[in-house]
């Protein structure tokens, strides 16, 4: 953690963090992955932030939550996100992001009423200490793959405090791009991508986007269908590309082919979004074994922000303020219960 975290000072960014990041930590101590270790990982992380001047910008994935069959285990996630706002306080962060689930149709239903009274639920439950969520279309999702169903969601939703995430690969990884396909884009990828950015101009209030991700994603050489190296028969083609084949915005050096300008032209130019852009990548890339892979990777990320800079002419914010939950009574409160 000290090394990545002096990578990402030493590029300027700042970070989402992982809950398998506070895992990582908490593992070290007697007792292993136990709430009162996690509870401590958090504090060694926001020093370690906090001596290299880094902002958490939120933490995530709150995963599999939304439309649970078994209801034992929705009061169990209940449980969990009680636990997460406590990390997210001591992490300086109000921010908690939450993916659409990829369950099976055994485990999640596809009840909206449903789906949308749960994330009510952590809406509400968060209100009080001044949590923000953020809802974000998976484009391997069960039921909400698209970001119209997540805007949907959000909508009906009603919450001041709970937004939506938009995510340049999963936007453009569903009605853009396909993997599994010969050309690895969909039939009508042009025309349906430029309908889908018009709608989310037309309908989206951008004051409920919470926060951004951007990269993009490399055009594979061969379909990723069965006896490709990516490929996972536990897994969507969708998902096992995402883990694979994420890049930086600009790198079509690297293969990148999807839309991305275009989307951040929607977002940053006509919605004219103002807040937190992030750079979400996961690649095989990640798993090298050389020790300057933190470094290589922080370097791409953040030419690839100034990338976006020069495109889209932005302005750098000229001094960043951390998220403050207003009321410290909130750990001691969940302290208790643990």
């Amino acid at each position: 953690m000290p090394e990545k975290l002096d990578q990402a000072a030493k590029n300027g960014l700042d970070i989402e963090l992982f809950y398998e990041d506070l895992e990582y930590v908490a593992k070290s101590f007697p007792g292993g992955v136990v709430p009162h270790n996690l509870l401590a990982a958090a504090n060694i992380i926001r020093a370690l932030c906090e001596e290299r001047g880094i902002v958490v910008v939120c933490l995530q994935p709150f995963q599999h939550y939304e439309g649970l069959r078994d209801r034992r285990r929705h009061e169990q996630k209940i449980d969990e996100m009680r636990l997460w706002m406590v990390l997210a306080q001591i992490l300086g962060t109000n921010l908690i992001a939450i993916p659409s689930t990829s369950l099976g149709e055994d485990e999640m239903s596809g009840d909206l009423d449903l789906i949308v009274s749960d994330l009510r639920k952590v809406a509400d439950l968060g209100a009080p200490y001044g949590m923000q969520f953020a809802y974000e279309s998976l484009c391997w999702g069960t039921y909400c793959d698209v970001w119209e169903r997540s805007w949907e969601i959000v909508q009906k939703i009603d919450r001041p405090n709970f937004g939506i995430c938009f995510d340049t690969f999963n936007m453009a990884g569903r009605v853009y791009a396909d993997p599994a396909a010969p050309s690895r884009r969909t039939p009508n990828a042009a025309a349906d991508m430029a309908a889908s950015l018009q709608r989310l101009v037309e309908t989206v209030d951008v004051k409920k986007i919470k926060f951004l991700q951007v990269v993009d994603a490399e055009y594979l050489d061969e379909a990723l269908q069965p006896g490709h190296k990516y490929y996972d028969p536990a897994q969507p083609a969708r998902m096992s590309w995402s883990r694979n084949c994420r890049l930086f915005y600009g790198e079509e050096d690297r293969g990148a082919y999807l839309p991305v300008k275009a989307i951040l032209h929607a977002l940053l130019v006509d919605l004219r979004f103002e807040g937190w852009v992030s750079a979400e990548l996961f690649s095989r890339s990640l798993f090298q074994p050389e020790p300057s892979v933190p470094a290589e990777h922080a370097r791409r990320a953040a030419e690839s922000w100034k990338k976006i800079v020069r495109d889209f002419n932005l302005s750098e914010p000229a001094q960043l303020q951390k998220a403050r939950i207003p009321e410290p009574y909130l750990q001691d409160q969940v302290r208790a219960q643990l």
